[in-house]
């Protein structure tokens, strides 16, 4: 009978997931926190009696509301069987597709990134957003209702982003490879232990998009954009693992013993965005360097941003490929724990949490989508091509569940 206020939050999560599934089991309050650097905003109201009782009761109130409306919604049930979904999968012309091949098959890393050199790739709308400020940047710095408190912060973090590059107070580090590959039994991806392609090394296995869709667009999955096993096409996919999170855990330690929750707040938005700066530094001298299919290519940060080039870089646990548990597979193929320090948890996600990880896709095609709701039957399939049973491959993908697993397990 725990009675201490518990805080939800987290990309596996969601708000309706909080009041569904997590508080009907906890006696004391649940409040979902949608980004982390909120949290002290809400723990501080919650430790005031003049707050306490109030945010409480508006949640519980939000909770049931969400509860009821779960209750009264009919479930996005997907219109197309998995058949039919992969009968309209998107077809690449593998005729006319000239391979890039990689400079080196494997993988390399990188020990200390320059941090100078990362500030220019930094997108700094997310640290803002993580403020509760929300427009566009730099636009928001001169926005007439919030514009000074937003040059002040903006201030504050480039201040501190001196001292961390300066001072050295963070390392970020790079892990990347490429590996043979092809797709194999339509949704899933094969690699290679070598060029020879004989032996297979890791099967990564996807999901694909089973709601219906108007004539002309396709039913996405990440397999489609890498060359089938049997055209005889020898094709590449890449993987990467970044952190910017090395060293931070003695400079959050020594602000929170002189109780600075701000400059805190501040370090941990700052390798957030220093990670993510990582991944878009690498990805640029992947396309242009190392996988060199973009040699050519010219983009300011903010064309960047946009992502206007050529290739994808999906994260399992992300919409295009929601499983967490195919992390597994990216850490055993760069070695991420040896090579650069960051490993995952229980649940899969990465630690020190200013990280970043993924696959590359290099198909001019390659685009970004979400799977959506899937039906039993696409569960089923995936579940054997994994080796988890049905449970278990429906715990780890309750949110793209276009059934009820309970009614359908008692069936």
């Amino acid at each position: 009978n725990y009675e201490l206020p518990l805080l939800i939050g987290g990309a596996t999560t969601s708000p309706a997931h909080t009041a569904v599934k997590i508080e009907p089991k906890y006696n004391g309050p649940v409040i979902y926190v949608k980004d982390a650097s909120r949290s002290v905003g809400v723990a501080q109201a919650l430790v005031e009696p003049g707050t306490r009782d109030v945010l409480v009761d508006k949640t519980r109130k939000e909770n049931a509301r969400r509860r009821d409306q779960h209750a009264n919604k009919k479930r996005l049930t997907p219109q197309l069987s998995l058949n039919e979904a992969r009968a309209g999968k998107h077809q690449c012309d593998w005729n006319s597709y000239d391979v890039p091949k990689p400079e080196f098959t494997g993988t390399r890393v990188f020990d200390d990134i320059d941090l100078t050199v990362l500030r220019e790739y930094i997108d700094w709308m997310p640290f803002f957003n993580a403020w509760e400020f929300h427009g566009k940047f730099p636009q928001i710095l001169s926005d007439a209702k919030v514009g000074e408190a937003t040059s002040s912060l903006f201030a504050d973090a480039n201040a501190m982003l001196d001292k961390i590059i300066s001072e050295k107070w963070l390392t970020a580090r790079a892990v990347f490879g490429f590996f043979p590959a092809n797709s194999i039994d339509h949704d899933d991806i094969v690699l290679f232990a070598d060029e020879s392609r004989q032996e297979t090394s890791h099967r990564l296995c996807h999901l694909r998009q089973q709601r219906e869709k108007s004539a002309g667009y396709a039913q996405g999955c990440l397999a489609d954009f890498v060359a089938p096993v049997d055209s005889g096409i020898a094709d590449y996919i890449g993987a990467f693992a970044v952190t910017a999170g090395i060293g931070i855990d003695e400079h959050i330690e020594r602000f929170e013993k002189s109780h600075d929750d701000y400059s805190s707040i501040i370090l941990k938005a700052l390798a957030d965005r220093l990670a993510e700066a990582s991944a878009e530094y690498l990805h640029a001298r992947v396309r242009k360097e190392f996988w060199a299919y973009q040699p050519d290519e010219s983009l300011s940060n903010e064309e960047l941003i946009k992502e206007q080039y050529r290739g994808i870089r999906p994260a399992p646990g992300y919409p295009a490929c929601p499983d967490h548990t195919e992390k597994r597979k990216l850490w055993e193929l760069l070695d991420v724990d040896s090579n650069i320090g960051l490993r995952l948890t229980e649940s899969y996600a990465m630690f020190p949490t200013a990280a970043v990880s993924g696959f590359y896709f290099a198909h001019p095609d390659a685009r970004y989508f979400s799977v959506g709701k899937i039906g039993r039957d696409q569960l089923e399939s995936y579940a054997e091509r994994k080796g988890l049973s049905i449970v278990e491959a429906e715990r780890w993908l309750a949110p793209n569940l276009g059934y009820d697993p309970d009614e359908a397990n008692a069936a």
